[in-house]
């Protein structure tokens, strides 16, 4: 044992603790850490990976679905395990790749009357979903209770990150104060995906969220990052603070989670 570690742990994460902006007592707050990964799919399969690869020690894993052949053009984690739920798969994938992290698994939909238990004990949650309504969701929730969050989405060759820290700057809702009307934007099964491209953007989630655990950098705060696969292009968007914003403007109208504001099917 040495400050902590035991032989295979400094063995594991020496990369991390000989940076010097990391060190051992970094790796000692990953260790501690609790993370929480909504959706277990394109984006979830890189976030997941990579925070347990990194030593987070406690990953909560929200998704409903099952593994189908067609996600693992993108889902890499979940090789093997077609018609299994995702978040076993998940667990089973952490579990084979770092035995320092403890998986919580929640086999269901996150919904208005879930999702303030399920990220009370997380210190941040980070968003992997694919629809406008659990995205919502997601921001307000967050918003309500202070949260941290890290918000990433996709589209055939593009994608776009976020870190929303209530109170500091601004949200999701600053930027796209409602969603588009139903059947307006075709879902990623109707409009398709490179397979490539969630693994590009949840990493970058992943590392925000390192950064964040490890109070390291500058976050993504008031700044969106915008990807262009086709070009390879990375843009960087300000996103300034909406005073009439109605998640966290200065009279806010949304102050409780109302499953009618969500009408929209909360799937993973």
């Amino acid at each position: 044992m040495i400050g902590g570690f035991n032989n295979e742990q400094i063995r594991r994460y020496s990369r991390h603790i000989i940076l010097q902006e990391v060190g051992g007592k970094g790796q000692e707050k990953l260790l501690s850490s609790k993370v929480l990964c909504i959706g277990a799919g394109g984006l979830g399969s890189p976030i997941i990976q990579y925070l347990a690869a990194a030593g987070v020690g406690t990953i909560g894993i929200v998704d409903d679905d099952v593994v189908d052949l067609s996600n693992l053009q993108r889902q890499v984690i979940h090789g093997g395990n077609v018609d299994v739920p995702k978040v076993e798969s998940a667990k089973q994938f952490v579990n084979k790749l770092n035995p320092d992290v403890n998986v919580k698994t929640y086999n269901h939909r996150i919904t208005p009357e879930n999702i303030l238990d399920i990220i009370k004990d997380y210190d941040i949650v980070v968003d992997g979903s694919d629809n406008f309504a659990t995205r919502y969701l997601v921001n307000d929730a967050c918003v309500l209770t202070g949260k941290p969050l890290s918000h990433g989405s996709i589209f055939r060759f593009e994608g776009q990150v976020t870190t929303i820290l209530p109170n500091e700057g601004p949200c999701y809702r600053c930027l796209f104060e409602h969603a588009p009307p139903a059947g307006m934007v075709p879902s990623c099964q109707e409009a398709g995906v490179i397979g490539v491209l969630p693994g590009i953007i949840g990493v970058i989630q992943a590392t925000e969220v390192v950064k964040y655990l490890l109070d390291l950098g500058e976050l993504l705060v008031g700044r969106m990052i915008y990807y262009d696969a086709t070009q390879m292009t990375f843009d960087e968007i300000k996103i300034r603070k909406n005073p009439t914003c109605p998640a966290c403007g200065e009279n806010p109208k949304i102050t409780t989670i109302e499953a009618e504001n969500y009408q929209e099917t909360c799937t993973l």
